[in-house]
């Protein structure tokens, strides 16, 4: 509707100009003693001619006196295409691993102030890829001082470069300051998972690991792994104080007490601490939970902690695992502690048959000696130094 009333209005105006120049109007310039009579059409044209080369010669006039400014913006454009395209070309060069040109780059995109915080991190970055810490050190220390809003991504940066340097408590000190402000991605949170593990601060570790769980950034497999894996290291540290270690054994979740390899840690240290008593039960009920080989073999070691017990218990496990080649020689052991010779032997030699092992034929040749069957020891001893057994 408004450019059909623009139309209207343009034709409107040309009528009542064309109608007003139809008159015989004339226009009288005087300046004595000269005097000048002109028609009104030409005067009107003459006008027309003269209002537009002023204002033509205004634009040129303005132009020019703004010409210093055009060249100084023109020239900043340049500079600022320059620079960004030293910060492709730098990002580029990382990837590509040339890290020597990426210095470089980098430093160009700095100086003509193409997004210096970035231009300082990605030089951190391949300062740290060349190992020369203290070119790292002076970029980060530029990035610093620039733009406020790259504070957290700079933080971020220089923690992950010191935990590379493996200076743990540095990059958990940047990482303490990153957090301190309410940021807690899971990239920060995964690598104070790292910095706790390299330091050795098992519990953080299984906190920080079950909040990692817990948000999905890590899979139920290495949540098992390194839980795990923290519970054994604090077994290892309280290898010379059984109080500790039965006051932690109690408090430690039944989901930890019962994976194999804690509890056979676990076991291990109890009866190196005199204690087989309660590895047995360590064992008994980790092996209740879920069979495992190398427990069997430890609930064997468990000595002076009630044989007859252990023997029962065996027993019952053995008629759910008739086959087990560990299990029947960890029967055969136990019977031949308690001097019960002709049950020990019926299970040592069960053992063998289903599977040869040096164990089971040293257990034999021991047997014998004890009963005073000399020449079958001897033979059980060679065959046990034989070629081809296994352990």
């Amino acid at each position: 509707m408004r450019g059909l009333l623009w139309v209207v209005g343009v034709f409107a105006a040309a009528v009542a100009l064309s109608l007003a120049l139809q008159g015989d109007g004339y226009v009288l310039v005087t300046l004595p003693p000269w005097r000048l009579e002109i028609s009104l059409v030409f005067a009107l044209l003459v006008l027309l001619a003269a209002f537009v080369a002023g204002y033509f010669l205004l634009r040129l006039a303005a132009h020019a006196l703004s010409l210093p400014a055009h060249v100084r913006a023109f020239r900043q454009r340049q500079r600022d295409t320059r620079a960004r395209q030293a910060l492709i070309d730098a990002l580029q060069a990382q990837l590509e691993g040339r890290y020597a040109r990426v210095d470089k780059l980098a430093g160009d995109a700095w100086e003509h102030g193409a997004s210096p915080a970035l231009a300082c991190l990605i030089g951190a970055r391949a300062a740290q890829r060349r190992r020369d810490f203290r070119r790292r050190d002076e970029w980060l220390e530029r990035a610093r001082g620039a733009a406020p809003e790259w504070r957290n991504a700079r933080l971020a940066v220089e923690a992950e470069l010191l935990a590379e340097e493996r200076r743990f408590e540095d990059a958990k000190r940047v990482l303490g300051e990153l957090h301190a402000g309410g940021l807690r991605h899971l990239s920060s949170q995964q690598l104070l998972l790292r910095c706790e593990q390299a330091l050795g601060n098992w519990e953080e570790v299984i906190r920080l690991a079950q909040q990692l769980a817990k948000r999905g950034a890590l899979a139920p497999e290495a949540l098992h792994g390194i839980v795990g894996g923290a519970y054994i290291a604090q077994l290892g540290r309280m290898a010379n104080d059984l109080t500790r270690l039965a006051q932690f054994w109690k408090s430690a979740p039944a989901e930890q007490r019962l994976q194999p390899r804690i509890a056979a840690v676990a076991a291990r240290t109890f009866m190196h601490l005199g204690d087989p008593a309660t590895a047995r039960r360590a064992i008994e009920d980790a092996l209740e939970s879920g069979w495992e080989a190398e427990l069997v073999q430890l609930y064997g070691d468990c000595s002076g902690a009630e044989t007859l017990s252990r023997i029962e218990r065996s027993e019952r496990w053995l008629a759910a695992y008739p086959r087990d080649a560990g299990l029947l020689l960890v029967l055969g052991r136990l019977c031949a502690e308690r001097e019960l010779w002709g049950k020990a032997q019926g299970y040592l030699e069960a053992s063998l048959a289903i599977q040869r092992s040096r164990a089971a034929h040293i257990a034999l040749g021991r047997l014998f000696d004890a009963i005073g069957r000399v020449d079958e020891a001897n033979r059980q001893f060679r065959a046990a130094a034989g070629p081809g057994i296994g352990d």
